[in-house]
């Protein structure tokens, strides 16, 4: 199988071509057709990631005689040595043979799963959850849609991190809630600059998004942090949204702290599924979990919100969903370890190479996710004018996709995906590098021409 061919589910066909449209008439009448595409997504569909990437795939060119490189967006289930666990595979396979699993589900999703969830979720918390307070998802992506659709209302607004996930963001738009920025602090590791985010919110602010382990960031919030992100929270009387569909992707010294710890002090909503751990992104089966001994979900409405959203939406496969207990309670903690290794073998890899490219600088290795944050030091390069500017020639000089920051709503940095191949990193280093060398500023000993040095 040829590299293109094994990216082929995670990279757009390259070198598209588009079809010229025709004027259309009916009957021959020259009467127009009175229908048309809605424009209800085109604002959301905006920042999403993937029109970013498919615009830097279509800067790729034939001319270059380079594989594409597709750096700017993570799938590592497409690359073999990030295969899932055979206790996963297994599980799916004996459900399917079992013919049992066939029919439509409820809404919140089927019994034996949800136990299963909350059972998986229980192990760390001191307020256990049950059944009732799971329901099943067809990915963590449908949970936002979702608890965001139940919250929007004239005039809401929800915190959301500086950089962050664009999918809240195009979701917050598709939804009608209005967004506001608190940033996160890189030169303190990436923590929540909580000042910023009593500043931002007011008595129209609903929620507020944490993302733990971090994506893009790739750090992991220590306990004491999170006990200070619940209080301001309750300050503002808000509820936290917690994503944490990363959870069982670190290899740093931070352990995973789930923010449902504190739901004593705040309301906490937490996003997970089996996505990003058990790298089955495909299999689209994520969950919502209510962390909320008071039981202020229930008297605010949001519980029967959710439950009427889910009425209206499609389930999450039912053949997952009946494997998903075998799945969370039988997986070899080794699959972990083995793919957490490879991914910080990856991050010391990129980390080691780009201390030769003084123009890309990483102020902080990741310990969790599958990326890699990195800083542009554009005052030392020729003609590049920001972070699009950056990556729009890299992908036409190199055919080397890497993700802009302006994506995640950090000017001047760029996103590495960590998640594929040791060999595929390595050759988009050495990419980068000549690249850079090429872009490099020059000094006045070298622009001096050849014939001046000789008349000296």
């Amino acid at each position: 199988m040829s590299e293109e061919q094994a990216h082929a589910n995670l990279a757009v066909p390259a070198f598209r071509t588009e079809k010229v449209p025709k004027t259309q008439t009916q009957n021959g009448h020259g009467t127009v057709w009175r229908f048309g595409g809605a424009d209800k997504a085109a604002k959301a569909s905006t920042v999403t990631l993937r029109g970013v990437i498919y615009m830097l795939f279509d800067n790729c060119s034939k001319d270059v005689k380079k594989t594409i490189l597709p750096l700017g967006h993570g799938d590592p289930s497409v690359y073999p040595c990030f295969r899932t666990c055979i206790e996963a595979e297994d599980a799916v396979v004996n459900v399917l043979r079992s013919g049992k699993s066939n029919s439509y589900c409820p809404g919140a999703g089927i019994l034996p799963a949800r136990r299963a969830v909350a059972d998986y979720l229980n192990r760390d918390l001191p307020n256990k959850l049950t059944p009732d307070d799971i329901f099943l998802t067809a990915g963590c992506n449908q949970g936002i849609e979702l608890v965001f659709e139940s919250l929007a209302r004239p005039n809401a607004n929800i915190l959301l991190p500086r950089p962050g996930f664009p999918h809240y963001d195009a979701r917050a738009v598709y939804s009608g809630l209005e967004i506001r920025k608190f940033d996160l602090l890189p030169d303190r590791e990436w923590e929540i600059d909580l000042e910023g985010v009593e500043a931002v919110a007011d008595e129209n602010t609903v929620a507020i998004v944490v993302i733990n382990p971090n994506n893009p960031c790739g750090n992991v919030y220590s306990h004491d942090h999170l006990h200070k992100v619940a209080e301001t929270a309750r300050k503002l009387g808000i509820m936290v949204i917690t994503d944490e569909v990363y959870d069982q992707t670190i290899f740093g010294d931070n352990p995973f702290v789930p923010m449902a710890k504190f739901a004593s002090i705040v309301p906490v909503l937490t996003l997970g599924g089996i996505s990003k751990g058990w790298v089955v992104p495909g299999w689209k089966i994520g969950w919502i979990a209510l962390n909320d001994p008071e039981g202020v979900f229930e008297s605010t409405k949001v519980v029967q919100s959710i439950k009427q959203s889910l009425d209206i939406t499609p389930d999450p496969s039912t053949i997952i969903q009946a494997a998903l207990p075998e799945i969370l309670e039988k997986v070899d903690k080794n699959f972990f370890a083995k793919k957490n290794k490879i991914l910080k073998h990856n991050v010391d890899l990129v980390c080691d190479r780009l201390k030769d490219i003084p123009c890309v600088v990483c102020p902080k290795k990741p310990e969790s996710c599958t990326y890699l944050l990195t800083k542009l030091e554009l005052s030392l390069l020729d003609g590049i004018k920001d972070d699009i500017d950056f990556c729009v020639k890299l992908a036409r000089e190199e055919n080397l996709v890497f993700l802009p920051g302006e994506a995640l709503g950090l000017k001047n940095w760029m996103r590495i995906t960590i998640g594929v191949e040791a060999h595929m990193l390595e050759d988009a280093l050495e990419r980068l590098k000549g690249f850079c060398t090429r872009h490099t500023k020059k000094t006045d000993t070298e622009t001096e021409s050849p014939s001046s040095v000789e008349n000296e």
